[in-house]
This record gives C-alpha cells, sequence and structure tokens, in this order.
C-alpha cells in the first residue's frame, strides 16, 4: 500500500488544533456539536462564509464543503481560500452554483457529524467532506475516524446529495500503525459508498515552505490554488452533471 510521502508534514498541517472554545458565529450553538467535540476547540473563531442574503442567493443550488481550518482558509484572505476559489471557477464554467464554506478551525470528523444538518440546509446538491487532520493531530482512533464519516456520507446520501471525500494523513508521532490505519480510512470509505474521491487535499503542498504559512501548517494564496486544483478535478464533471433539474 502507498503511503504519501508527505505525511510526515502533511498533518503537522491542519493545526487548526485549538487552544479554547471556537464555535461559528453565524449559526446558533448547538449542544450535540459541544459533546460530540473530541477535545476543546480552539481559541479564535474563523467562522466559515455564508451565502449573502436575498433571493438570488438562495436561489442557486448548493455545494457545501464540510472541513476545518484549511477550509475556513486560516491566515488568508476569504477570497483566496480554496471554496472561495472553487465558487470563482463554477462561475467561469457557468456552473450556477453557490459554494458555502462550512469550515470550523479545530474541528475534528465529530464535530462536522454534529453540525451537519446545518451544513445541509438548502438546496445542497454536493458535498465536500474535507474532515480528519485533527482527529489525526490528536491520535484519535482510526476507527472513529471512519464512524464519524460514515454518518456523514450517509446521511448526505440519504438526501440525495452527491459527496466528493477529500483524504488527509496522519502525522508520524502516533507510529506506523496508526498511520496506515488512518490512511486506510479514506479509499476504504470511497469504495465503499461509491463517492468521488480526492485522495489527498494537500497533495502538491504539503512539506512545501514556498507554499505554506510561516507555521509550516496552513497554505498561502499560492497553495491554496494547489489545493482548489485538487478538488476542482474531481468537482467539475460531478457540477457538470448535478447542474440539471432534478439530477
Amino acid at each position: 500500500m502507498k503511503l504519501w510521502p508527505v505525511a510526515a508534514l502533511a498533518l503537522t498541517l491542519v493545526s487548526c488544533a485549538p487552544r479554547g472554545d471556537e464555535r461559528d458565529a453565524s449559526r446558533p450553538p448547538s449542544g450535540a456539536e459541544s459533546r460530540a467535540a473530541a477535545a476543546p476547540a480552539p481559541a479564535s473563531a474563523i467562522p466559515p462564509a455564508t451565502p449573502a442574503a436575498g433571493p438570488a442567493a438562495t436561489a442557486r443550488p448548493r455545494i457545501a464543503v464540510l472541513g476545518d481550518s484549511l477550509t475556513a482558509g486560516l491566515g488568508v484572505a476569504k477570497a483566496a481560500a480554496y471554496p472561495s476559489l472553487l465558487q470563482e471557477r463554477l462561475d467561469a464554467a457557468h456552473l450556477d452554483f453557490e459554494v458555502v464554506n462550512a469550515g470550523v478551525s479545530g474541528d475534528t470528523s465529530a464535530g462536522g457529524l454534529a453540525r451537519l444538518d446545518w451544513t445541509l440546509d438548502g438546496d445542497v446538491r454536493i458535498l465536500i467532506v474535507a474532515l480528519g487532520g485533527n482527529d489525526g493531530l490528536r491520535g484519535l482512533p482510526a476507527e472513529e475516524l471512519q464512524r464519524n464519516l460514515a454518518q456523514i456520507i450517509e446521511r448526505a446520501q440519504a438526501r440525495g446529495i452527491t459527496v466528493i471525500l477529500a483524504g488527509m494523513e496522519a502525522p508520524p508521532n502516533y507510529g506506523r500503525d496508526y498511520i496506515v490505519a488512518f490512511h486506510k480510512v479514506y479509499p476504504a470509505l470511497a469504495a465503499t459508498y461509491r463517492v468521488a474521491f480526492v485522495p489527498f487535499l494537500l497533495q502538491g503542498v504539503a512539506g512545501n515552505d514556498a507554499l505554506n504559512q510561516r507555521d509550516g501548517i496552513h497554505p498561502t494564496a499560492a497553495g491554496a490554488r494547489i489545493v482548489a486544483d485538487n478538488v476542482w478535478t474531481v468537482l467539475k464533471p460531478l457540477a457538470e452533471a448535478r447542474r440539471r433539474p432534478n439530477t
């Protein structure tokens, strides 16, 4: 089995790893979410970008991106975060979708599961699941990661939503057995649920100093463009299919 060579740096990565309590300011607090969180949440809130109010915004079908600080765009301008770049590409391709950035810094797979119903509010046609980085940083069991992601996929598919799963890698400090178990979660889920798959969200970015911020963790604006490339390759054909009515 092939492991990504950048796994060691990849998940020093989502040090969206928290230091206090962080919540999405655009929605009311959820008791379920607080119970489900695997560890204390971070200190500085990076609220997800939410759709502009008004008929034009609510009329368009949505693509929701459920993730952590990599999705929220920690350390870069809102317009430089990869969900915003996906919106630009959709617009340029005349694919009339609204991208909802549901990235919350510090979120684990459990946190993403807890706020799934909020994320899927409205006419969501496609869900991009980009979670797991913080599970790996905290050494949470790979079995727990798999259960949480499976529930997210199942619940989205039950609503007729197309799912894209973005893979992550574990840091090296928990040992090879954990790295291997963590790595296997994503392709196994993609095969089981027949979902579209981005093997590694940070492919081409992780471990490259020129594409990461000074923390060595979060992509720069240039790095975020490569992340958007990784996702766009998978998203574009699905968006073309799902733009048709009742598909």
